[in-house]
């Protein structure tokens, strides 16, 4: 029986839930003996020039090991995106001016991790305030620069070159235009960042660190010390999630090993949560125009996305995102004219980068968001308007009006299934009954459909099996799980072809000496290309063991099988175990897999709110998704990746934003002012299951990391507006949290007095 398909009990569990994960900040090698703390002092303002940086008295406090300011740091200031403004570039410690609350500015070293506050708290830095920029629009005016050098606050664009077609909505009868928000938002991860670095007596660095890729982290860090990237060996221990924000390495992790070779001394870091809510990159921060026009009986003839993405102070990965959310942007629909455009602009934030669904849920919320808008102008249900603009499934494959090439699509039907596994005709029947009866709480219902793109950027992947001679296995795979159960479903790709249990296979990542090349885990890559590598690898194993065996038995290949961790001879019981075969020379087969495209996995989510009209408090009662990513190696693990996704999804349209007040301070630096759900305030999902394969690689699976936070969010959102529209509201910008949904109701009340 084969095991692919099947619903295996994660094999990382037993150790997570007794031993616990081992974090970077928990780890004991004996080379981090005797290591020194780094507390790192960072700036209270947003935008300030310094004037002054005293350190003498911090330099005598107990344990002070080393105090250093930016001057000290021989190392050039980094463009951490190659795409940005080349004169965006972040200092390691900041000397002439700080640009986000948060910025390092002076790096205390003691013996001691808790000797670093007290010291730190001895630094005396000035500050000349300038004014913050925080606002999209405002950073656009230039009117205050956060690199007065560059004279200008855009650090790069999509399509900006590009003019907009006046004559794009001439045929339409109907034109809706509005501007939405895409909120920033932070990772929250369980684990903050952590760093370790010691360097060894043959000038190699060891660095230590929390990251979803550590070959990328490798050669960032080795460009950021300016030395050959085989004098940096990455080592990624367990890591408690990373939405994104943890793909490549970070700058402090290189400013650990700098310290690390300057003290001649191993160098910890590990920052705390309100270090990592105003530190560690954040995600979503656009603001968008949607323009949308068709004729009245619901036909979407044109579509127009303009976006301002926030790159915060120092562009990185968050300024490359807009791209994503231009090829996305007609989403599921069968538009002729689509036409987008994106400006990235620096402001005086933590910068962004990757947050699960990186750029496509922002362009999914938009087209989602304007089918609502068009429906509800025109009079017409948002479903029908939905389900006669749908691309049709014989047109696949093909390449959509933003330059995607879609591979594969069945819209229509994900739609249909979840209307019908939610019952939308009762949904607007008891709708309507709320409405006639006028009850204090109303019932939404919020319909999406979605497309995303998944593996994109990062087609190929890494893999090695190895059969020992005692039987067991070893996978040495180029991605790098947080969380996803690679250890579990590349051991079953590994058993279906060996036919050896999983309980003899190990899985191994994170280790770029023992796994030099790699592209890690981001973009729903994983399965697609490391699994699929693996799944490569193991079967090249076996035609290996196949033609060994055939040596042994003197026998012809193509009369040999492999199971059941033997090689045989067909209808005989003549054969030599794997373990036999890995005795005179290594089992081992490397491979590399490369699809050469991305993937467009989809799905349809329903989503039912209610709304107390008067207090704006909404609850999701229900949501019923599919999220069709392809064939299922272990439903398990799917569905966990389906209920997180969600999860996020939710919370983003409820409750999650990080918000800065004028002057720039983060107002959301804790979890007690930055919100998100627990089990408690979250519904059960009902997840319904729908595969249509890709032709991209031999399983046919696509991706499923994201699917929920693209799906989810955008239903929520028109769920929680669809409550209250019946009193006049047409649009609320996420969070739709009580007290926007009461504002909302009360503006629409007195406009229609």
């Amino acid at each position: 029986m084969s095991i692919m398909g099947t619903r295996v009990v994660r094999t990382e569990d037993p150790l997570f839930l007794s031993r616990g994960a081992t974090y970077t900040d928990d780890l004991t090698d004996e080379r981090l003996s005797g290591a020194l703390h780094l507390t790192l002092v960072r700036s209270p303002l947003a935008h300030a020039r310094i004037t002054a940086v005293d350190v003498e008295e911090a330099r005598t406090a107990p344990g002070v090991v080393a105090v250093i300011t930016g001057a000290d740091v021989d190392l050039p200031p980094a463009l951490l995106f190659g795409g940005a403004n080349k004169g965006m570039v972040r200092p390691w410690l900041a000397t002439e001016k700080v640009r986000f609350v948060g910025e390092p500015v002076v790096a205390v070293v003691t013996e001691e991790a808790y000797q670093g506050q007290d010291a730190a708290d001895l630094v005396a830095v000035d500050y000349d305030p300038l004014p913050a920029v925080i606002d999209l629009k405002a950073a656009a005016t230039d009117e205050v620069l956060v690199f007065e050098e560059v004279g200008t606050n855009t650090s790069n664009g999509f399509g900006l070159k590009d003019e907009f077609d006046e004559h794009l909505f001439d045929d339409c009868e109907v034109v809706v235009t509005k501007e939405i928000v895409n909120q920033r938002l932070a990772a929250a991860s369980l684990e903050t960042r952590a760093a370790s670095a010691v360097w060894g007596a043959d000038g190699r660095v060891t660095l230590w660190c929390s990251t979803q890729a550590a070959q990328a982290a490798k050669g960032e860090v080795a460009g950021w010390l300016g030395v050959d990237a085989d004098l940096v060996h990455v080592i990624t221990p367990d890591v408690g999630g990373g939405f994104g924000a943890k793909i490549g390495a970070d700058p402090e992790f290189a400013l650990v090993a700098w310290l690390a070779r300057h003290t001649g001394r191993p160098v910890r870091w590990n920052e705390t949560r309100s270090e990592n809510m105003t530190g560690m990159v954040q995600g979503r921060a656009q603001a968008q125009t949607i323009t949308i026009g068709g004729n009245r009986e619901g036909d979407v003839l044109a579509y127009r996305l303009d976006v301002l993405a926030d790159a915060g102070a120092y562009p990185r990965l968050g300024a490359l995102l807009p791209m994503f959310t231009r090829m996305m942007a007609p989403g599921v629909y069968d538009i002729p004219k689509v036409e987008s455009r994106a400006r990235v602009l620096v402001t005086t934030t933590t910068s962004t980068a990757a947050y699960r669904g990186a750029g496509r849920p922002e362009a999914t919320a938009a087209i989602e968001r304007a089918m609502d808008l068009f429906a509800a102008e025109i009079g017409k249900d948002p479903v029908e308007v939905r389900r006669r603009n749908l691309l049709r499934p014989e047109q696949f494959p093909l390449t959509t009006k933003g330059g995607a090439p879609y591979d594969s699509g069945e819209y229509g039907k994900a739609l249909d299934a979840v209307l019908e596994a939610a019952d939308y005709a009762g949904l607007r029947a008891e709708q309507k009954r709320r409405r006639d009866a006028g009850e204090v709480v109303q019932l939404g219902i919020g319909v999406s459909v979605f497309v995303e793109i998944t593996g994109g950027g990062a087609f190929s992947e890494d893999a090695a099996v190895e059969v020992h001679p005692d039987g067991t296995v070893t996978v040495l795979t180029g991605t790098s799980p947080h969380g996803q159960g690679h250890a579990t479903a590349w051991a079953m790709l590994a058993s279906e072809h060996l036919g050896i249990e999983i309980s003899k296979i190990t899985v191994k990542h994170g280790d770029t000496d023992l796994i030099p090349r790699g592209s890690g885990t981001m973009g729903s890559r994983s399965l697609q290309t490391g699994g699929v590598a693996v799944h490569q690898a193991a079967g090249e194993l076996v035609e290996l063991a196949k033609q060994r065996a055939a040596d042994l038995l003197e026998a012809n290949v193509d009369d040999l099988e492999v199971g059941d961790g033997r090689g045989a001879v067909k209808g005989t019981d003549s054969g030599v175990t794997l373990a036999q075969l890995a005795e005179s020379e290594p089992l081992k087969v490397d491979t590399n897999f490369d699809s050469g495209a991305p993937s467009f996995p989809f799905g349809a989510h329903v989503a039912v709110v209610e709304v107390d009209v008067e207090s704006g408090k909404a609850v999701v009662d229900r949501i019923v998704t599919v999220d069709d990513a392809g064939p299922v190696l272990n439903p398990l693990l799917c569905e966990g990746q389906r209920h997180g996704g969600i999860a996020q999804g939710i919370s983003q349209a409820l409750l999650e934003e990080v918000v800065y007040d004028d002057d720039g301070n983060p107002l959301t630096a804790t979890f007690a002012d930055y919100a998100f759900p627990s089990a408690a305030e979250l519904p059960s999902f009902t997840l319904l299951d729908m595969a249509t394969p890709t032709h991209l690689n031999p399983l046919g699976v696509k991706g499923i990391g994201e699917a929920g936070t693209i799906g989810a969010t955008p239903a929520v959102q028109s769920a929680v507006i669809d409550a209250v529209s019946h009193l006049g509201v047409r649009h609320i910008d996420m969070p739709t949290s009580p007290l926007r949904v009461w504002t909302a109701i009360n503006a629409a009340s007195g406009e229609n007095a």
